[in-house]
């Protein structure tokens, strides 16, 4: 008996030790001290002897498990220990690296989404809601309904991207300008009504001051008291916040334009006596931004109000151009060709929101 459970704890000893994972171990541990193992089938025979074969027995049986144990656990941790050196060579750190910098400080918001925030911060602060619509019109939203008449030229090809006219003969067109807008939300929502237009917009054109694809705003204003005073102090408002400046002064210049009557050009006074700068609140130049006027009785009819009951003032103006004059940018192509150099210099740090009291632009 005891020569047997010697040569059995030696096997099983040199079992523990070849065993070269935590998986191999188990099966030897199983194979041992497990309900079916070499060690526990003779544990149960202890039943089945005499009281004096037990004495002998039983402790060697217990002592026998007791050190296979031991020898288990052992080399349980040795293993361990051994995979844990094993991960770290080989997921070494070179700490003499410099810190590769995160997505959110290395990523740059590009100066359209910016000024579009800006915008927003500014007319939210003022109590206008952000509205938006299709860039894809048809000809009675983006022409006639806003006063075009027949036969007027920017209805031709040449100005306007037109579709092939559907089963029905209709030709729809990329919109022209954000008006359109304007149209449905006089037609769907009662005045007072107090909107600013962000989008996209299509005209067949193409230089360094021009894109055959660009962005405006515009804003309208509908109500029984609105007039033109109430229209210069709000582009007088954003001006200032938009430019950050204290002071601005504002001329206003008679205009035409097809939906609104009087219809107004504003220029606003700068300095641009600097090569390649312009200051806003100063100097003796002037530089138009914006096109404005009060609502035409023609478009409110189109949209079911009466016009001796409700007037209005609406305004537009290019952010691209905006973007250009606030931040210096010279030519207005980079701002679609994905150059991310050029994004790494003009665009801003994200999750860094424009708001009137913490600044605009950063």
């Amino acid at each position: 008996m005891t020569e047997q459970l010697q040569h059995l704890e030696t096997s099983i000893l040199a079992e523990i030790a070849a065993a070269a994972d935590e998986a191999a171990l188990e099966a030897v541990r199983v194979a041992a001290i497990g309900k079916k193992g070499s060690v526990s089938e003779r544990m149960k025979t202890l039943g089945a002897m005499s009281p004096e074969e037990r004495k002998t027995a039983g402790p060697a049986l217990n002592g026998l498990k007791d050190r296979v144990t031991e020898a288990l656990s052992a080399r349980r941790d040795d293993l361990r220990n051994a995979a844990i050196d094993a991960r770290l060579s080989r997921e070494t750190v070179d700490v003499t690296l410099p810190v590769r910098p995160s997505p959110a400080s290395v990523g740059r918001i590009h100066p359209i989404s910016q000024v579009i925030d800006e915008l927003t911060a500014i007319f939210a602060d003022m109590g206008f809601a952000i509205a938006e619509g299709p860039d894809i019109e048809t000809d009675h939203y983006n022409f006639t309904a806003l006063n075009f008449p027949v036969g007027h030229p920017a209805r031709e090809m040449h100005d306007t991207f037109f579709f092939r006219p559907g089963a029905d003969g209709e030709r729809k067109l990329l919109r022209t300008h954000t008006s359109p807008v304007q149209i449905r939300t006089m037609e769907t929502q009662k005045p007072p009504i107090r909107i600013v237009i962000p989008g996209k917009t299509y005209r067949c054109d193409s230089d360094a001051t021009h894109s055959p694809m660009f962005h405006q705003v515009e804003g309208l204003v509908v109500d029984r008291t609105a007039n033109v005073a109430n229209m210069k102090w709000v582009l007088t408002e954003f001006c200032k916040a938009f430019f950050e400046v204290e002071h601005v002064n504002m001329r206003f210049r008679p205009s035409f334009f097809p939906f609104t009557e009087p219809s107004l050009e504003v220029d606003i006074q700068c300095d641009r006596s600097r090569p390649g700068e312009v200051r806003f609140g100063e100097g003796s130049d002037w530089m138009e931004i914006l096109g404005c006027g009060m609502v035409h009785p023609n478009v409110l009819r189109n949209c079911g109000l009466d016009p001796d009951e409700y007037q209005g003032f609406a305004w537009g103006m290019g952010i691209d151009r905006i973007a250009m004059l606030k931040y210096g940018m010279p030519d207005l192509r980079p701002f679609f060709e994905a150059d991310v150099r050029w994004l790494n210099h003009y665009g801003f740090r994200p999750l860094d929101m424009p708001t009137l009291f913490g600044g605009l632009s950063g």
